[in-house]
């Protein structure tokens, strides 16, 4: 089953030498995933500075600056994974180092069936 855990934080919780060393920590843990057969893709996301947001209502198109919701924390990155239960997706999810100073939010990822594979 795949799994998308999406990664949670405040942005300005972690000082750049941290942010670092968590995108290393990352790496080594997708290259292990990897190596188990259970990685499908991760990378971590631009400051929510650069974020845009689409919606359309009754046929009309509103872009605005900025992400959706007004929260704390912000999605900081992903890793796509294929885990054999919601148990092993738990284990994965707490070997990411995003989730010592915010919170992994781990989704089951719907299969439909015709879209275009990768």
């Amino acid at each position: 089953m795949k799994y998308m855990l999406l990664i949670y934080a405040d942005e300005q919780a972690w000082t750049e030498a941290e942010r670092e060393e968590c995108y290393g920590e990352s790496t080594q843990l997708a290259h292990t995933l990897k190596s188990n057969g259970q990685y499908l893709a991760a990378n971590p996301l631009q400051p929510v500075s650069t974020a845009t947001s689409v919606q359309v209502r009754n046929g009309k198109r509103l872009v605005t600056d900025g992400p959706f919701a007004e929260t704390r924390e912000q999605l900081g990155g992903y890793f796509l994974v294929d885990a054999r239960d919601l148990d092993e997706a738990i284990n994965i999810a707490g070997r990411i180092p995003g989730a010592r100073k915010g919170t992994v939010e781990i989704r089951p990822v719907m299969e439909i069936p015709d879209l275009p594979a990768n």
